[in-house]
Order: C-alpha cells, then structure tokens, then sequence
C-alpha cells in the first residue's frame, strides 16, 4: 500500500492513534455502562456520550486551527491543554 500521499510524522500518526484510541474506550465504556436516554444539555439539544465525543473533536479541531493562526510561534501543546478543558466542558454541561 503506498501512503506516501500523507506526511506520516510522528505527530501525525499520534493523532490518529488518540483518535482510534478514544473510539475504542467509549465503546468499552457503552458497553460496560450503558448511557440510557439522551440527555438536555445547556445547547438545549439531546446528546448522547457519542454526541458529545464528536463536539469535543470538532471544537478540539477548531482551537488547534485557532491557535495556529493567533499564535504562530507557541508550541500545540498549550492548544492540547485548551482543547482537554473544552472537551471536559462538553462532557460535563452539553
């Protein structure tokens, strides 16, 4: 298989690894613990655990493209820390 279309960096494979790995344990955690009903956030729409995973990873997107264009000299890593707050948000009040 060719994947030479794609920078295969270690940041970049890293990404990938995080994202299958965060599927992976919220399928062990529906399965273990069911989430029952969707829940009324402060968006005022039902979301389910799979719901707010996919809004934590948008927005996640969003800050890290955000932050590239605001501060272009300061390292990711500070956005990664931004983006784990607003993921913790989402899960808690959405």
């Amino acid at each position: 298989m060719n994947l030479n279309w794609m920078a295969w960096t270690g940041p970049t494979a890293t990404f990938f690894i995080l994202i299958f790995c965060l599927l992976v344990m919220m399928t062990v955690w529906e399965i273990r613990s069911p989430g029952g009903s969707p829940r009324l956030g402060i968006l005022h729409i039902e979301t389910t655990r799979g719901d707010r995973l996919f809004i934590s990873l948008l927005g996640s997107a969003y800050i890290h493209i955000i932050w590239m264009a605001l501060f272009p000299g300061l390292a990711l890593w500070w956005a990664l820390v931004v983006a784990c707050l607003y993921a913790l948000c989402v899960f808690r009040w959405v």
